[in-house]
């Protein structure tokens, strides 16, 4: 691209207030990062398009701002992921009873965990009372599948279907016991309220491919049963400019909440309230300077956009027969956690950046094989049927699929031990979770935890290391996708975090 200022083809950058920017850019290698002009495309579409044409002027503080976005949304390196679907699995699914096989459990039905293993581990109130911590195997077999012959339960047959394309790491561990901050803190990189969710740092930092639905979207499965809250805080945007906020997808005739016109409202009377709406957001932006006017604005454009992009995208009534068979029954049910994978396979089509579902329902203090006989039920085939349906459409290699919880379950029973029934209670010191698609490495485990399934003695991932590679593999080096808030730079990592290298293709 053209930089010479008599090119009347190309952008008006030659603005006083630009003037200011350009000395900036200079000392930021601006050329260099923006891989020969791209940068300045990127720079006129945060500084809207009738300033890039030479209509208007931004605001000094919005100029400064408008730099650090543009510096924080180019890609760091090239990505191996264009999107993501983040299967979240809220409450915390078993290892034991899903892809960490022990069998050496079997012999130790009903023995107390040693103290050497327990190591004093913190526990939480529901079992901290115990004066003894039954181990109890899994009720369930596991056989080999796949080319390497992966360990997978009964329970999930239709995943084990396609083990060869997971990339199964059995040595998550977090420092949270609880729900709530263990949640927050893999979503946003810190168990207090507060922080940007995963999601709204990669729209902040990479942008949108897709200009008619945000690129951010969230989906909540209305069949799981709702043993612990999910707070749209989750899916918030902190700290960053609202704009980037994940936004949520309900089953029934309204899936945006507000987003249709009023009864006896048109589109033209819509159209032209958002102009004289525009006009004096405007001018209030002028007076102060708020980058989040400017959120505000966009985000009423988007709003007008997806008055039509969301019914097409909702619509499943060209779907064959044989993708609802894939699915599985459930995927007719608008809502229902195999819908949502139909949707999220949609969605992704369309060229959204991150889809996010949660399914609640794996806290299993106690009946847990009842429990999670039901939750695998309802979600194993829909699971397996996003990654083949990606697979045959080409869309695999450039997705990164993932599935997990907050944290694990313990070896030890919690309550009651019977030979048909137990429960587990919360285990963050070890726990799995798996990838798929583009990047890493496929039919591969990584990780490796003891005899129990209670600590690591291979290769640990932390939570923040989890995040450090998801960022990686979309092309972002997680110590430099940052924002300055209250004098401080932020990160989704915050302090640390190692990309995982070992499970990269």
């Amino acid at each position: 691209m053209s930089h010479h200022h008599d090119d009347e083809n190309n952008f008006r950058l030659h603005t006083p207030a630009f003037d200011k920017l350009n000395k900036r850019l200079d000392r930021r290698n601006f050329l260099t990062k923006t891989s020969l002009g791209i940068g300045a495309l990127a720079l006129s579409s945060l500084l809207g398009k009738n300033w890039a044409s030479g209509k208007g002027t931004p605001s000094a503080a919005a100029s400064e701002a408008a730099i650090d976005d543009v510096i924080n949304a180019l890609p760091h390196f090239a990505p191996k992921a264009k999107r993501v679907v983040y299967l979240f699995m809220s409450g915390g699914p078993s290892q034991i009873e899903t892809f960490d096989y022990k069998p050496a459990l079997v012999d130790r039905y009903g023995q107390d965990l040693p103290g050497s293993v327990r190591q004093g581990q913190r526990l939480t109130a529901m079992s901290a009372s115990q004066s003894k911590f039954p181990m109890v195997p899994s009720l369930y077999k596991f056989n080999r599948y796949g080319k390497n012959g992966t360990w997978v339960s009964e329970l999930l047959p239709h995943t084990a279907k396609v083990v060869d394309e997971l990339c199964i790491i059995k040595s998550l561990h977090t420092e949270h016991i609880n729900h709530d901050p263990a949640i927050t803190f893999f979503q946003t990189g810190n168990q207090l309220p507060g922080r940007p969710s995963i999601g709204s740092w990669l729209s902040y930092g990479l942008g949108t491919d897709n200009e008619n639905l945000p690129s951010f979207i969230v989906l909540v499965s209305k069949n799981a049963p709702k043993d612990q809250p999910l707070y749209t805080r989750l899916w918030g945007n902190g700290f960053l400019p609202s704009a980037y906020q994940g936004v949520e997808f309900r089953a029934g005739k309204d899936p945006v909440l507000y987003l249709n016109n009023p009864d006896g409202y048109d589109g033209t009377d819509r159209e032209e309230m958002l102009d004289y709406l525009t006009r004096l957001n405007k001018l209030q932006n002028s007076a102060y300077g708020d980058p989040e006017v400017d959120a505000r604005i966009a985000q009423y454009e988007m709003a007008y956009r997806m008055q039509t992009s969301v019914p097409d995208v909702m619509s499943v009534a060209d779907e064959p027969n044989e993708v609802f068979e894939l699915y599985g029954p459930d995927s007719r049910d608008p809502g229902t956690y195999a819908a949502n994978c139909l949707l999220a396979r949609k969605l992704l089509e369309k060229d959204v950046k991150f889809v996010q579902l949660y399914h609640q329902g794996w806290d299993h203090h106690g009946g847990l094989p009842s429990g999670i006989e039901n939750q695998c039920h309802q979600t194993d085939q829909p699971t397996a049927a996003l990654i083949t349906d990606l697979k045959r459409r080409g869309l695999l290699e450039d997705t990164l699929v993932i599935w997990g919880g907050e944290f694990g379950r313990t070896v030890y029973s919690q309550g009651q031990l019977t030979p048909t029934n137990y429960g587990r209670d919360h285990h963050p010191r070890c726990f799995t979770m798996w990838m798929a698609g583009a990047g890493v490495k496929a039919g591969f485990s990584y990780g490796e935890t003891d005899e129990f399934s209670y600590n690591i003695v291979k290769d640990p991932v932390h939570v923040h290391d989890f995040q450090a590679t998801l960022l990686h593999l979309m092309g972002v080096d997680h110590e430099r996708l940052t924002y300055k808030f209250q004098g401080r730079r932020f990160r989704l990592t915050d302090t640390h975090g190692n990309v995982v290298k070992d499970i990269l293709s």
